[in-house]
């Protein structure tokens, strides 16, 4: 890739690193961190302690959320003169309930190549061992720190049937945060507790919502470490059939201006629905109409 000058472009590496025990980071990873000009770093010292176990040497410039708007401006005319720079937060991939997106989309608009570096992800590490089980998740991050807010974003979120939550959440705030969610979701859905992950203290504890403020509570410890929480799947209402509710809809509709047979041949055809159950269905609602509409 050229710039005006027909010079090579520098390329941007987005890069994963450890989110607890400082050994989970790829071979590829350390490749890039010893070889690139640059690391941008979301903490300077946090960065020195992960190069320093690995032996690796290099010139490290802060950013951060409060400076990467600055930062990025530099990063831009560092790839312009055709630098290397590998992008790391504290823990996990940079981006992700993390400073990064905006350096990312800034070099992108600018036409720099960017490379992801995949690695530890705080949220998919605690799913793959929660035991839940569902085809979704659905990835909210930090929720608000106030609480009016905080469950106004709980309660959007309610009805999200099949699919599970997964919230990141600081130590201080969790009682806050599980006692709004209780408030919200009621007591009989399940949480689980992943705190510490990968750490020497590592717990992952799932419970009823009910109880969790007890299990919080019942050791100090508990409360200590960064969280990620994850709900389980909303329990869907129970229908009389499965026919989905647009189907159901577009066949009333359609049976006041066809005939029965038309009307189901339709619905089947437009919504994929299973033309048995839609004919069993139509037969029923018609019953149910008055004299006047058949």
């Amino acid at each position: 890739m050229l710039n005006a000058e027909g010079k090579s472009k520098g390329t941007l590496y987005v890069v994963a690193t450890p989110i607890g025990n400082l050994c989970d980071i790829t071979l590829r990873a350390l490749q890039i961190l010893s070889t690139v000009d640059i690391i941008a770093a979301e903490h300077v010292q946090n960065a020195h302690k992960l190069l320093a176990r690995h032996a690796v040497q290099a010139r490290i410039m802060p950013l951060h959320q409060h400076n990467e708007a600055r930062a990025a401006e530099k990063i831009v005319e560092l790839l312009k003169d055709n630098k290397s720079i590998a992008l790391i937060t504290d823990a996990g991939t940079p981006g992700i309930s993390d400073p990064g997106a905006w350096l990312v989309h800034v070099a992108r608009e600018q036409g720099f190549q960017v490379v992801p570096i995949p690695g530890a992800n705080a949220a998919l590490c605690a799913l793959s061992a929660s035991g839940l089980i569902a085809p979704h998740f659905f990835f909210h991050g930090f929720l608000p720190v106030k609480s009016g807010e905080r469950r106004r974003k709980l309660t959007a979120l309610k009805n999200l049937y099949a699919c599970i939550l997964v919230f990141y959440e600081a130590p201080h705030r969790v009682l806050e945060s599980v006692a709004d969610m209780i408030a919200v979701f009621g007591p009989a859905r399940e949480i689980t507790f992943a705190r510490e992950l990968t750490k020497l203290f590592e717990t992952i504890h799932t419970c009823a919502l009910g109880d969790a403020l007890d299990w919080l509570q019942a050791d100090t410890n508990r409360l200590k470490g960064e969280f990620v929480l994850l709900l389980s799947p909303a329990s869907k209402p129970e229908r009389e059939t499965d026919i989905s509710l647009e189907a159901e809809q577009m066949l009333m509709i359609l049976q006041k201006e066809l005939s029965l047979k038309q009307a189901v041949q339709l619905t089947a055809e437009i919504t994929g629905e299973n033309r048995k159950q839609l004919y069993a269905l139509a037969l029923e609602k018609q019953k149910l109409m008055p004299e006047n509409e058949i």
